[in-house]
């Protein structure tokens, strides 16, 4: 078996330097990003002063060739607008978590509850699950344990959200006030915000987790098993602020979105974030709740989640029963690792290469991509060699399996690999770029119907791909591995989760900074470079979340084999009609879910759209510019709206795992596992895909940048109208639908998990009757 080369001691300093090492260079990101001011510099009290005032000079030459005006009104206008979009999105946030937090506190009393009960409430050691002859801790401190890793990990996704949030709003009127410098200024303040984000939330997450494990090996002891079970409530945490996070924040900025989109553009002909709108600062606020709050909550949860899944399969192979303590914390070694990769990766964005024209945005992004998933196959390497032994046994359905350490490092290579397959893919059908977009762009010279028509066949074929990248690394790590090659796959695919967050937090940023650039009335060619960060950061965001759905997929699958394996189910049989009954139910749910959220979506745009008719109606003088629209109350539509809409698709996947467990049984949840997983992956990667290509196809147009998009343009034109309709029935899709449902499938996976115990001694109550 042999001992790794990294001593236990070098594990338990590596990890939270490394987290510590995020932390402290989001801040230094974070700085860097404050040294742009809101505020006039002390001596431009005239216009066209541009002496050397404030530190450097650096306040003053910000404010210098705004064209034709007063440029001591654009910074104060510009502070304005961040103000009220900053003011929303915190309102809105907290009104959303008060909703949220009286549900975690309800359903941390019910997993204390239920898992409690499995022994009855009983404070004496039992037998180990996996080995009967060794005694373990009572089910009571499983229960204990479960619920405050629950409590830690929901608490951490919903600081995740916030903390992102904030960085968010406090840096699209920076950006906006760079671009008048060139797009290379404003591309690094939008990039460098996005990093603060990422990095937080990657360091946050490994250092909860981390500490977590060592206070909770206080009491467990030796009782490693029992340990990294309770350890998974903090990936159930995650994923349920996440779910309510998503679904929330994706109906707010959609139902703004289309209202704005449908009287604004196609009723009214006024551009995209005209101050004269209602709607806009609703739709604004919209990006920094939905996009960035609700995918920094996601993808902590994904992070979370596989990191739990490899720990809980670790615990019960050799690294867990010979208590080997660093080759147990190889999932948060590459995690740790991962820090630095992006670290560095991060540095060739912002300091080592200087973007010049618009052109160079989009390849610097994917540059990106591309150098940190090769330092990081290098990092893996280097991690695999010196923190596992040179051979081992992983946990295999009740076998042990002899596994060597390139092998594992092979399972997480090819995770990681499978990431950039799919984000390039979702690139290549997304990005205006490409001909799958240009063709949709073109359906629109014969109205919307054939653009709608395009955009679908377009969204379903870009399954093709990352399903069979998802299908190859699935083959791939468990034949080295077994469930644990699955796990550590999957955190693969999100060790430069840093990096991936701030690519796509980067695209909500430039959009708000286009849309506060539209509202301070700065000119035409200002607006043109925050368009440009804008599409560019459309096609970055749905990498992001082409990362998020296949990370999902093999989190969920890993998941589910830990599941079956803690429910003590030998094999789980399709033919037999318990489990048949369970795939049908579970391929139907990530329908059942959709149709709520569209539904809700489309609900709340209604409200949006007479309301917004209302005001252009009834207030005199609002399209001549010369009366101000009522923003609050399309700010309370969507937050009324979200909040009340947000509760029943919640329910359904929170509930979902309950009923069926208690009534059915584990092998009927294994079904609906395996049923959810098949379609929520194929329809979240359709959907965000679709929405994402009627977005750009939409800007490729407006843009006009080729002859192509000139024969199709200029804004207001009939195909123009077209792609407007298309990309106002795709946003529901790719920011609601699309990105809620990979959650539901992690989420449904990890909740039958933490209550496996629970189901395996007291389920399946209708069959036990029958």
């Amino acid at each position: 078996m042999g001992s790794s080369i990294l001593p236990d001691l070098g594990a338990e300093i590596l990890i939270p330097v490394c987290a510590v090492i995020g932390i402290v260079f989001s801040l230094a990101q974070w700085l860097l990003v404050s040294k742009v001011k809101l505020s006039p510099g002390r001596d431009s009290g005239s216009p066209g002063n541009n002496g050397a005032g404030g530190k450097n000079g650096y306040s003053d030459y910000l404010i210098e060739e705004e064209e034709g005006l007063n440029d001591h009104n654009v910074v104060i206008k510009c502070a304005e607008i961040q103000t009220a979009i900053s003011e929303g999105a915190t309102s809105f946030l907290f009104t959303e978590y008060q909703y949220v937090g009286i549900f975690m506190v309800a359903f941390a009393i019910l997993i204390f509850l239920f898992l409690g009960s499995v022994e009855g409430f009983s404070t004496k050691s039992q037998p180990c699950t996996y080995d009967k002859s060794k005694m373990c801790k009572p089910a009571l401190a499983t229960a204990i344990f479960s619920t405050v890793s629950f409590l830690l990990g929901a608490v951490t996704s919903v600081v995740s959200g916030f903390l992102g949030m904030k960085i968010a709003t406090y840096a699209n009127a920076r950006t906006t006030l760079e671009a008048r410098k060139g797009v290379g200024k404003a591309f690094i303040t939008a990039f460098r915000s996005g990093a603060v984000m990422g990095f937080l939330l990657a360091a946050n997450g490994l250092l909860v987790l981390y500490i977590a494990i060592n206070l909770f090996k206080l009491y467990y002891g030796d009782d490693w098993g029992g340990l990294f079970e309770a350890i998974t409530g903090y990936g159930l945490g995650g994923s349920s602020m996440a779910l309510f996070g998503r679904v929330g924040g994706g109906i707010y900025t959609k139902a703004a979105d289309v209202g704005a989109d449908l009287v604004g553009k196609v009723e009214r002909n006024i551009p995209e974030d005209d101050p004269r709108n209602p709607a806009v600062i609703a739709d604004n606020v919209g990006d920094n709740v939905g996009d960035i709050a609700g995918m920094g909550s996601d993808l902590f949860g994904s992070y979370a989640e596989s990191s739990c899944a490899a720990l809980v399969v670790a615990s019960i192979s050799s690294f867990g029963i010979n208590h080997e303590l660093t080759p147990m914390l190889y999932p948060l070694i590459i995690s740790s690792v991962g820090i630095i990769v992006c670290l560095i990766t991060t540095l060739f964005a912002t300091d080592f290469f200087e973007i010049k024209a618009v052109k160079e945005i989009e390849p610097s992004l994917k540059r990106q991509l591309i150098i940190s998933t090769v330092l990081m196959t290098i990092g893996i390497g280097i991690v695999s060699w010196v923190a596992l032994p040179s051979s081992f046994t992983i946990f295999n359905f009740g076998d042990q399996k002899a596994v060597k350490n390139w092998q594992l490092f092979l399972c997480v290579a090819v995770g990681l690999w499978a990431g950039l397959i799919i984000g390039f893919v979702t690139e290549y059908y997304t990005s205006n770029a490409y001909s799958p977009v240009q063709d949709v762009a073109d359906s629109c010279r014969t109205g919307a119907a054939t653009n709608v028509i395009f955009g679908l066949a377009l969204g379903y074929k870009s399954c093709i791909i990352p399903i069979f990248a998802i299908a190859m690394s699935i083959f791939v790590s468990f034949s080295f591995a077994a469930m644990y090659g699955i796990a550590v796959a999957a955190l693969g695919m999100l060790s430069t989760i840093a990096t991936g967050l701030a690519i796509d937090a980067y695209g909500p940023i430039s959009d708000n900074a286009g849309g506060i650039a539209e509202m301070a009335g700065m000119s035409h060619r200002i607006r043109e470079r925050t368009d440009a960060l804008d599409a560019a950061g459309n096609t970055t965001a749905a990498i992001g979340k082409g990362f998020a759905i296949g990370s999902a997929a093999l989190v969920s699958l890993a998941l589910f084999g830990a599941f079956v394996s803690r429910a003590a189910i030998s094999t789980v049989d399709v033919l037999t009609p318990k489990v048949f009954i369970g795939l049908l139910v579970g391929a139907m749910l990530p329908y059942w879910f959709s149709a709520m959220t569209m539904k809700s979506v489309g609900s709340a745009a209604l409200k949006m759209v007479e309301e917004v008719r209302r005001q252009f109606n009834t207030i005199p003088g609002l399209m001549e510019g010369t009366a101000k629209p009522d923003y609050a109350t399309c700010v309370k539509i969507s937050t009324d709206a979200s909040i009340k809409e947000m509760i029943p698709p919640g329910a359904l996947v929170m509930l979902t795992p309950l009923i069926v467990g208690i009534f059915f049984g584990v092998e009927t949840l294994s079904g609906v596992l395996a049923g959810s997983l098949v379609s929520g992956v194929q329809i979240a990667i359709s959907a965000s895909n679709t929405g994402g290509a009627w977005d750009n196809a939409k800007k490729y147009i407006e843009a006009g940048a080729s002859e192509h998009a000139r024969t199709l343009g200029p804004k207001g034109s009939e195909p123009h109208k077209a792609a407007v309709i298309g990309d106002t029935i795709g946003d529901p899709l790719k920011d609601t639908s699309g990105p809620s449902l990979n959650i539901l499938i992690k989420l449904m996976a990890v909740e039958s998990l933490v209550f496996a115990p629970f189901f395996a001694t007291h389920g399946g109550l209708l069959f036990k009757i029958f």
